[in-house]
């Protein structure tokens, strides 16, 4: 297994890899974010392609808040 991390930033960029492909995120010159891609053969290029076309799964992890917690009520004075 490498060492290296799936994901790196390099001059304002995020790089991953995925399979023999290389995605890097490029904004364009209005502004616009979009994938561009290397690959290392028409093979790994074809399985990225498929990947996109069958299925994307995109998550958010939040940031987990506990729960607060009530403040406990004040004993009532007695008379």
């Amino acid at each position: 297994m490498s060492n290296e991390p799936d994901t790196i930033e390099h001059k304002g960029q995020i790089i991953g890899k995925v399979g023999g492909c290389q995605l890097i995120v490029k904004i364009d010159a209005d502004g616009k974010k979009h994938f561009e891609a290397t690959c290392s053969s028409k093979e790994a290029r074809d399985e990225l392609v498929a990947l996109f076309e069958e299925e994307a799964v995109l998550r958010v992890q939040p940031l987990v808040k506990p729960e607060p917690k009530p403040e406990p009520e004040p004993e009532p004075v007695p008379d």
